[in-house]
């Protein structure tokens, strides 16, 4: 079993436990396969050389991850096409692509770690007590080193959008 980080979220200000390791910027980012809304299944390694941010969401069905997803949606159209963002939840690809039709997310690649979490283990998003993903961000670059990391501390709580996208155009 991976590491456990007792306390390194709360919810609500109840803490809680993250299982797998704390990545660092310069760490390399770890490969995962997690599966597509036509439960195909998804890797890093489809983002070979591009900038890819990682947005990861407890649930899509809740309103900050609703907005976290809009927000890098809208901010996605802004960025030129080796820039790849992908969201990432514990959501069933089903309800990912309900959730995206209903909102028009075009730009964003929505994607679902709920088959086995191997995202949320090899990135240290798994929240032990639920089997949901905490709430972070990851800014990997073109050689597939991590640049960013933020861990939100509170998962009811909005990410530092301005400081991820602010990674992202510094790797342009």
């Amino acid at each position: 079993m991976s590491a456990e980080r007792p306390g390194a979220v709360t919810f609500k200000g109840q803490p809680l436990t993250l299982v797998g390791p704390e990545l660092k910027p310069g760490d390399k980012a770890p490969d995962f396969t997690i599966i597509d809304q036509s439960l195909q299944p998804a890797s890093l390694k489809d983002y070979a050389g591009k900038i890819v941010l990682l947005s990861v969401v407890p649930s899509l069905d809740t309103s900050i991850c609703s907005a976290q997803t809009k927000r890098f949606n809208e901010e996605a159209a802004k960025l030129p096409e080796d820039v790849a963002i992908l969201t990432i939840s514990m959501d069933l690809p089903f309800a990912q692509a309900r959730f995206c039709g209903a909102e028009n997310i075009d730009r964003v690649k929505v994607l679902s770690d709920h088959r086995d979490a191997s995202f949320a283990q090899a990135y240290g998003t798994l929240v032990k007590e639920l089997r949901l993903e905490s709430r972070a961000i990851f800014v990997i670059d073109r050689d597939g080193t991590i640049r960013y990391v933020e861990y939100v501390p509170e998962i009811a709580s909005h990410p530092n959008y301005d400081a991820a996208l602010e990674a992202v155009k510094a790797l342009l």
